[in-house]
């Protein structure tokens, strides 16, 4: 059998084959006394199968840790050195429940290391994630931190016996042109509705309404399938993946980057979290770290949403350090932030190997820091509650929120990067709206769009040659599909409506109940209302009370 491959046959066994999990610190140490028989390394670590579901068995590995000399047998081999990476630029690095984002920037970095890192992994199989990462279309991913006490040194922190709550929840979202990306934070004391979700086996879970958002995770054996279906049911935002990770991840990865800088505008001294800084700028790393970010009482007005603004402001800098630093091209430093950062995951099947985070962090790194905006759903006091603990939706003011994400609407001003061909279909001779015949269908999930739109058109724009046809299947994007001799009256239906070019498809045309031809207009997810603008790119960004960029130093209050 190829020991390469597949682990051995012999008793030989390659010391780097001896890595085992210490369940007292979390961390994996290399024991060298054989065991005899086979040994292998795992690929990466998945929870168990849903009933009826055949839990695959992974090809077996070996893990090697660079500082072990291999056996005499193996002694005249020759390893190949790893490839010197060129310095990555700009890359979102995450803390605390987002911490699990250090492992893109050394994805990136450290593929040389594939083997071990990608055993380091835990899978967590759920149907709520996509099955695979595009690098073509805006994304996005939930950033799920736990307090569960795992790991030595954690027994202060979070609920005691905690079965592993949301703590700190992000959906970040990455627009599909790169050119901006919005990390969204929901309170964990957020009242919600959390729907009916499947646990490992396949049995339903029931639903619990009004509770708080921490419990769509952990309780009732609640997985990070079921927080990704409360972020939808609140947001009307689809999460494509997940990252998930614990206490422990905050200290071995601080310390993995070497401290993170982070800005206090008064003294400190809290007993409760038992952190301790001088005014002005500090680094923090390991205990320190997550004691700053654990703190409440000594900011704002001691409460979940004051501690949301200091872990946003603690990400900026991290973003900023991993931009400027030498954390990705120092290989001892990138070795470090590696493993930890790899050890700290459980993530989706979708993006569950390390050639997989590598892709996200390629996309991830073309986002400027200045275009990294970090805001906090809008939310008010619980007005059931005379004794203030929870929060609402701020339904003034979180559905324009809500929407500019789910449109791709960027909250910072953005140079918008356009194909000169897309462009192109929009530049051109226009007809008049009198002879633009159109047929409408909708495709949205808002009934009577096309009715709606048909006598917004009639009425009020002057395209008197057009229909209402019913319903086509549900679709996200709005499409005006025609016939080349059709590309005045495309231009000009696009004018009116405020189409972008991405929704402007040449191809055929169909014949009206007149038998004329007609172009084909599907209202898509993207519709706002007749008289809208569709096009995201005139669409205006919402004005979000504390929004913050990663390119700013804020200093905690």
């Amino acid at each position: 059998m190829d020991a390469q491959g597949r682990g051995r046959a012999d008793n030989n066994v390659d010391p780097a084959d001896q890595w085992v999990l210490n369940p007292q610190t979390g961390d994996y140490e290399l024991r060298l006394t054989p065991s005899g028989g086979q040994s292998a390394v795992p690929g990466p670590r998945r929870s168990a199968p849903r009933r009826g579901q055949q839990q695959e068995v992974p090809a077996q590995r070996r893990r090697r840790e660079p500082q072990q000399a291999a056996p005499a047998a193996k002694a005249g081999r020759r390893r190949s050195k790893p490839k010197k990476k060129a310095k990555a630029k700009k890359i979102l690095l995450w803390s605390s429940g987002s911490l699990a984002f250090v492992v893109l920037a050394t994805a990136a970095g450290a593929y040389f290391y594939y083997e071990h890192l990608n055993g380091n992994l835990t899978v967590t199989d759920t149907p709520e994630a996509k099955n695979s990462f595009s690098k073509d279309e805006a994304f996005n991913v939930l950033i799920i931190g736990t307090d569960k006490r795992t790991g030595k040194g954690n027994e202060g922190y979070g609920d005691k016996g905690s079965v592993g709550h949301a703590d700190t929840n992000i959906l970040l979202h990455v627009a599909k042109d790169r050119t901006n990306a919005t990390a969204l934070s929901i309170p964990r004391d957020l009242i919600v509705d959390v729907p009916d979700c499947t646990d490992a086996d396949g049995n339903v879970i029931a639903g619990t309404s009004q509770v708080r958002f921490n419990t769509s995770l952990g309780q009732d054996d609640r997985d990070a399938g079921c927080t990704m279906k409360t972020v939808k049911a609140v947001t009307g935002i689809t999460p494509d993946h997940f990252m998930m990770a614990d206490f422990n991840a905050v200290k071995t990865l601080t310390s993995a980057v070497g401290g993170v800088d982070v800005c206090v505008a008064k003294d400190v001294d809290d007993k409760e979290s038992h952190l301790k800084l001088p005014k002005g700028t500090s680094t923090v790393e390991g205990e320190q770290a997550l004691a700053f970010l654990r703190t409440r009482h000594s900011f704002g007005n001691q409460g979940d949403l004051d501690r949301i603004k200091v872990q946003q402001q603690f990400l900026g800098s991290l973003a900023r350090k991993m931009s400027s630093g030498d954390t990705l091209t120092n290989p001892r430093k990138l070795t470090s932030l590696a493993e930890a950062a790899t050890k700290a995951l459980t993530v989706d099947q979708g993006i569950g190997s390390l050639n997989k985070l590598k892709d996200v962090a390629l996309e991830l790194k073309k986002v400027p820091p200045k275009n990294i905006s970090f805001v906090t759903t809008p939310v008010l006091d619980n007005p059931a509650e005379k004794v203030k603990a929870t929060v609402v939706v701020n339904q003034a003011k979180a559905p324009e929120v809500f929407n500019a994400i789910k449109n791709d609407v960027s909250l910072t001003e953005t140079k918008k990067k356009k194909k000169a061909a897309e462009s192109a279909k929009l530049k051109g001779p226009k007809s008049e709206a009198a002879e633009v015949r159109v047929d409408l269908y909708n495709g949205s999930l808002k009934t009577g769009a096309a009715q709606e739109t048909l006598t917004w058109l009639q009425n009020s724009a002057g395209v008197t040659k057009s229909s209402q046809l019913g319903n086509k299947p549900t679709q996200k994007k709005t499409t005006l599909e025609y016939s080349p001799d059709q590309a005045d009256q495309a231009r000009r239906l696009a004018d009116l409506m405020g189409l972008p070019a991405s929704a402007l498809k040449p191809g055929k045309s169909e014949q009206n109940d007149q038998g004329l031809p007609a172009m084909i207009l599907v209202l898509g997810q993207d519709f706002q209302g007749a008289g809208t603008p569709i096009d995201g790119a005139s669409a205006k960004a919402p004005k979000v009370d504390g929004q913050q960029t990663a390119d700013k130093t804020v200093c905690a209050k």
